[in-house]
Parts: structure tokens; C-alpha cells; sequence
């Protein structure tokens, strides 16, 4: 299993076998885990942008709880909007060109943005919004990460604020889905296989 690099400060995510919900085979971060980690990135945020109000930008559908539960630790002045993006298909693992469904509402020419974002796997589809943001002229533009695949990794993103690396495999919970399914539980985990491989 892949864990925090101890560089970072983190530590690595608790394995707890079973979990609350009859479809999770494996707990991979616990509730409390991440709301203790979304208060510790809360506190560093705060104190990078002292003085500043930046706009969160969260890319949906995954990031709205992270980003919800993370602004509520964050005492600077926030500003909020939202982009969607879906993919090309599977030419997207390899090219990370992505359509924009959703864009942003406001102009972030000259401000301070920060990319709010549920996991990083490839980096592909990020990297490419990323590019996208930059060309409008934001005055900084960082990116902050719940989970990260360290393995899976195709295309180095500068993440600013890193949650938890998990280990290459499916995960659900806290906003990451199955077939639309299990968004809303509070922890992230791993499916049992009998759910999406019914055979």
C-alpha cells in the first residue's frame, strides 16, 4: 500500500477492515482522518493567504464536499465557483484533452485561484485545466488535493495542499463515485468486487 511520504508530515492512511456501508470491502481513510487533515490545510491556507481573498474553484461533481467541509476550517475571506469537466472517452487516459461542460462564472484575471480537487490520479485532465487557468491570467493558481495516486501519476501537477496518497486502486466515498453511487459517505474506500463485477 502507498503512504504519505513522511516528508510531508502526513500520516499515512489507516486500513480498517469492513466499513458501515454493505458494498465497501475496505475503509482507506477514516472520517475522522480526513476532517482532521482538512482542518490542518484549512490552517495553512489561512496563513498563505493572509490578507488575500481567494476564490476556490471546485471541479465537480467530486470536489463539492471536500470543497464544502474545507471552507468551513478556512477563516480568510473565500470567494467560491465551480467548473465540470468530462473527458473524451478513454483518448483522455492518453491525451487528457477534456471537454468543459460547466466554466467558471467569474473573471479570475488578477486573482488569487486555488483548484480544489478530490484526487489526483494521472494528472492529465488537471494538467490540461490547469493550462486552461493560467491563460486567464490569475494572479497565483495552486491546487489543493484530498487524495493523490502516487502510482498512477503520468504527469507531475504541483499539488500546493495534499491530503492522503492511496494505493492504485478504485475508491469511493467523499464525493468519489460509483456509477453516481456513494458520494455521500463519509470516508473514502474500496468497493468489493462482487459490486462492479457482478460475474
Amino acid at each position: 500500500m502507498t503512504t504519505d511520504g513522511a516528508g510531508d508530515g502526513m500520516a499515512p492512511p489507516m486500513v480498517v477492515s469492513g466499513g458501515p456501508h454493505p458494498d465497501i470491502e475496505r475503509v482507506l481513510v477514516s472520517s475522522a482522518q480526513i476532517q482532521r487533515r482538512l482542518r490542518e490545510l484549512a490552517a495553512e491556507i489561512d496563513r498563505d493567504y493572509a490578507g488575500r481573498q481567494p476564490l476556490l474553484v471546485g471541479v465537480l461533481k467530486g470536489a463539492f464536499i471536500v470543497m464544502a467541509d474545507l471552507a468551513r476550517y478556512v477563516t480568510v475571506p473565500l470567494e467560491f465557483d465551480f467548473m465540470a469537466v468530462s473527458s473524451y472517452g478513454s483518448a483522455t487516459k492518453t491525451s487528457g484533452v477534456v471537454r468543459i461542460l460547466k466554466d467558471l462564472d467569474l473573471d479570475i484575471a488578477g486573482r488569487d485561484v486555488l483548484v480544489v480537487e478530490d484526487i489526483v490520479d494521472s494528472g492529465l485532465t488537471l494538467n490540461y485545466l490547469l493550462r486552461n487557468l493560467r491563460a486567464r491570467g490569475p494572479a497565483s493558481l495552486e491546487v489543493m488535493t484530498l487524495l493523490s495516486k502516487p502510482d498512477q501519476t503520468r504527469v507531475e501537477i504541483p499539488m500546493r495542499y495534499h491530503g492522503f496518497a492511496v494505493p492504485n486502486v478504485f475508491v469511493v466515498g467523499y464525493g468519489l463515485d460509483y456509477a453516481e453511487r456513494y458520494r455521500s459517505l463519509p470516508y473514502v474506500g474500496t468497493l468489493k468486487p462482487a459490486v462492479y463485477d457482478p460475474s
